[in-house]
């Protein structure tokens, strides 16, 4: 089972990655599973309600979902709390194919706290972001391996504030690591992140206005 995508050129002597369109990647991946006739089991890791609401309208199409809700970065913990809230009254008015379910992961912000040390004073969408990233899409994987998911993912790439290359990039080496798919994405493409901003009107969501973490909070 092929679990990288790779588009690699020579330039002075050194192989570096291209840019993938990767919302091509992912329509080519369901092309063959309509193909197939398969609906995989994804699991997919949401930031929120009003990112979650166009991939699962999208991908419930293809897919039996598990939303799973990982996010230790968010504080204070009555905002994960209303975060939550809001997921799982998302997934039980959205009208889909194929079942949705929702599964919770510990919210432990020590450990988002403990990742972040050395890095509290860089800018926003840098190097500390990208550590949360991985820190939440590697939680993402273990449950997948652990829960016989066909697929893993994450909403995050549907924001245009957040690096779509480095969430697949990550999503593809944690694949590798633990031997499960990652499906890749870049879900702002095709207008997504517009069409999230339009359900969250039409479900009523809740739109935070920061990522989640007290330095996107202040900054």
């Amino acid at each position: 089972m092929e679990f990288a995508i790779q588009a690699v050129k020579e330039t002075d002597g050194e192989a570096k990655m291209n840019k993938i369109n990767y919302q091509i990647e992912l329509d080519h991946i369901i092309a063959g599973l309509e193909k197939e006739n398969r609906v995989p089991r994804l699991l997919m890791h949401s930031c929120c309600a009003p990112c979650s609401s166009y991939c699962l309208h999208y991908l419930a199409e293809y897919f039996r979902i598990t939303v799973f809700y990982y996010n230790p970065n968010i504080s204070p913990q009555e905002e994960y709390r209303k975060r939550v809230a809001e997921q799982k009254r998302l997934i039980q008015q959205l009208p889909a194919k194929y079942s949705i379910s929702f599964a919770e992961g510990v919210y432990d912000p020590e450990r988002f706290y403990r990742m972040a040390e050395g890095m509290e004073e860089l800018q926003e969408g840098g190097e500390r972001c990208f550590a949360c990233y991985e820190l939440r899409q590697r939680k993402a994987a273990e449950y997948a391996k652990e829960n016989g998911f066909d697929y893993f993912t994450t909403t995050l790439s549907v924001s245009p504030h957040k690096n779509a290359q480095k969430l697949n990039e990550i999503g593809l080496r944690l694949a590798q690591e633990y031997s499960v798919p990652y499906l890749v994405s870049d879900f702002k493409k095709k207008g997504g992140y517009l069409q999230s901003i339009q359900y969250s009107k039409e479900y009523g969501l809740y739109r935070q206005d920061y990522c989640g973490c007290e330095f996107s909070r202040r900054k």
